[in-house]
């Protein structure tokens, strides 16, 4: 592979932020190319600001560039004018480290964070020179791969990518490596066998390999085509997170990007249990770093970055059952001068106390999200967050009170079952935040976030139809309405446009790609960002492939129902997410499984781990089993099951 460096450079004065194409970053890796190694092109569909900090990619990046038979450099979007420059001059998606041409990498791989960057796949694919269509491919093509959060519905881009990984991904990618490599060794250039040898690897679902079959327009089986091929693609789960300690190099960016610090995660999995989070439910079981690990992660990769700021990342942070000796060990280290603040990017309003944000604001206060997502009780017994207001109103107060000024509260609308004045709740939990911040401060402003609800895969919500965008937005007024008579409020919201395109593409069968193709052929790219999003590309789009909006998004789904992601396991019993669904119309709460017996969800049983915490002790606050009635005042009732006790190393 020969760089394209000369013909990049000149292309760089023409366009903004050209530091964006040039590489060379603190923590970049020298990949070494050669026979014997399957060289892999990591992308991430969206800008360098956005793609740089995202921790999947940089995980992936270390472990494959740590064996002796890969080499792996990185990729991301060009910005519109470097797109612009290089269809011009002829110049494809390179690399970053070598600026060598992405087409002839081994193998491009995509990380799927949002689903409105799947037009900006296709885009990078046929920047690259690969045909966009697998049927297209020829053995002298990449193999184009997928992961992230989208792929447990990867059916709009069935056509598009060879291969998607279900689930974490540290221990699969060298299994993908190794068929890989095995393939260019035996050099048949039959890319059919290089197929169906990836669809034998546990958590890879290789879409060529199955056939889908429809009924009067509606989706009736996805079945596999050969005896070899599973019927279901099950999830891969990293057992112990202490065994993958990455990255252990982060990426220190030339420009500024989203989340510009060191970012160490402290856990993965959820088991709060919330109706409408699809990562919640997808990355079950917890499994928890040790606290240990993570203080010797966060020092040594502040000695080694520079940076004075350090992300907890996680679901839930402040559930981290270590979480408050952690960041007092963060802060009060002798070796950061007292100078390196902590960030809890994700926090839950009954775990956050008066310790934790005194700990936090030592040496500076970082900001403070909380995330009520529904606006009075009765909406939150529903999507199962089950936090009250007393827990709103204690975690703003301890905030105020150790000296923060603004906080953030995030809400969801569009959710099932709700009525205007679940709606109207909004604002009356974030005046009384006001009126709470100004018992400790003149000056004190609450910013009140709103998305629109899209029911995602995987999720006890999949049955449930989406509101249409102009219910939406006659909610979003009314929230505007009553929020302008509140002093030191203030009130954003999503596009519910956008919303609505999100459905399109998450809730879609494999029918849904011929309408992202439509789309990117429009030059519907960069989706994701509001000056480039067009929902009337979706809608003709749409039009164009003989599909009706209501009945991808809109609509309800039956319990029988074939959905187009049933092929694929998340780790959950179908029949447990359906009584779920159930439950929250029924208004039912369940409580964290982590500090309660289990529901026999199907995430821990199916794959023999059980949930791994640092300590057992509960952190503070909700997260814990309380034993409180959670709809009247009484004994719970929660459906238990006998099981095994908490695993806790």
């Amino acid at each position: 592979m020969t760089s394209l460096w000369p013909q990049i450079e000149p292309l760089l004065a023409q366009v903004v932020k050209p530091a964006r194409y040039i590489g060379g970053e603190l923590g970049a890796q020298q990949p070494v190319h050669g026979a014997g190694r399957v060289s892999w092109l990591l992308v991430y569909p969206d800008t360098y600001e956005i793609g740089l900090p995202n921790q999947g990619l940089q995980i992936l990046y270390e472990i494959l560039n740590e064996r002796g038979d890969a080499a792996a450099e990185r990729a991301y979007a060009p910005w519109t004018d470097m797109e612009a420059q290089m269809r011009a001059a002829g110049v494809p998606l390179f690399s970053l480290e070598s600026h060598l041409p992405a087409g002839e990498f081994h193998v491009v791989a995509f990380n799927l964070s949002a689903e409105l960057t799947y037009t900006n796949v296709l885009n990078l694919i046929d920047l690259a020179g690969v045909p966009v269509r697998v049927a297209d491919r020829s053995s002298d093509h990449p193999l184009v791969v997928a992961g992230g959060h989208c792929a447990f519905n990867p059916e709009p881009l069935a056509d598009v990518v060879d291969a998607f990984v279900l689930g974490d991904g540290e221990e699969v990618v060298g299994e993908i490596n190794e068929v890989v490599a095995a393939w260019q060794a035996a050099g048949t250039g039959d890319r059919s066998r290089l197929l169906r040898a990836l669809s034998r690897v546990p958590g890879v679902y290789v879409p060529w390999c199955y056939e889908v079959a429809y009924d009067e327009g509606r989706l009736v089986a996805v079945t596999p085509r050969f005896p070899d091929t599973p019927d279901r693609v099950e999830k891969r789960v990293v057992a112990d997170l202490g065994a993958w300690p990455y990255p252990r190099n982060q990426l220190v960016p030339l420009i500024e990007v989203v989340h510009d610090r060191l970012n160490v995660e402290v856990f993965r999995g959820c088991t709060r249990g919330c109706r409408f989070c699809q990562a919640g439910m997808i990355t079950r079981p917890v499994r928890e770093r040790p606290a240990e690990q993570v203080a010797d992660m966060v020092r040594d990769g502040l000695a080694r970055t520079g940076y004075d700021e350090v992300a907890l990342t996680s679901l839930s942070t402040a559930d981290f059952s270590g979480i408050e000796h952690t960041v007092a060990q963060i802060v009060d280290d002798p070796r950061s001068n007292g100078q390196v603040s902590v960030s809890l990017p994700s926090l839950r309003v009954d775990a956050f106390t008066v310790g934790l944000a005194a700990e936090i604001q030592k040496v500076r206060r970082t900001g403070l999200t909380f995330a009520p997502e529904g606006g009075t009780w009765r909406m939150r017994r529903v999507i199962n967050k089950l936090i009250r207001e007393e827990d709103l109103y204690s975690a703003v107060e301890s905030a105020f009170s150790q000296g923060w000024r603004r906080v953030k509260l995030y809400f969801l609308i569009g959710l099932p079952t709700e009525t205007d004045e679940d709606v109207l709740g909004i604002v009356e939990m974030a005046r009384t935040c006001v009126d709470i911040g100004r018992r400790y401060h003149r000056g004190v402003t609450v910013t009140a976030s709103v998305g629109g609800f899209v029911p995602k895969p995987h999720t006890p919500f999949q049955w449930f139809g989406q509101d249409t965008a102009e219910e939406l937005r006659r909610k979003v007024v009314l929230l505007r309405d009553a929020a302008s008579r509140v002093r030191g409020l203030t009130l954003r919201w999503h596009d519910p446009k956008a919303s609505v395109a999100e459905g399109i593409v998450s809730r879609g069968d494999r029918r849904i790609g011929a309408v992202v193709e439509h789309v990117w052929r429009a030059g519907g790219t960069f989706q994701e960002w509001s000056e480039h999003f067009d929902l009337s590309l979706w809608e003709n789009a749409l039009a164009a492939c003989g599909l009706d909006v209501h009945d991808v998004v809109h609509r309800d789904r039956t319990e029988g129902e074939t959905l187009p992601w049933d092929h694929l396991s998340a780790g959950l019993h179908r029949d447990f997410l359906w009584q779920d669904w159930v439950d929250a119309l029924a208004e039912a709460p369940v409580e964290d499984c982590r500090w309660t017996p289990c529901y026999d969800c199907g995430a821990c049983t199916g794959i023999g781990v059980e949930h791994v915490v640092a300590s057992a002790a509960a952190p503070a606050g909700g997260s814990q089993g309380t034993g409180q009635d959670l709809s009247t005042g009484g004994a719970v009732p929660v459906r238990f099951l006998e099981t095994p006790p908490v695993a806790v190393p």
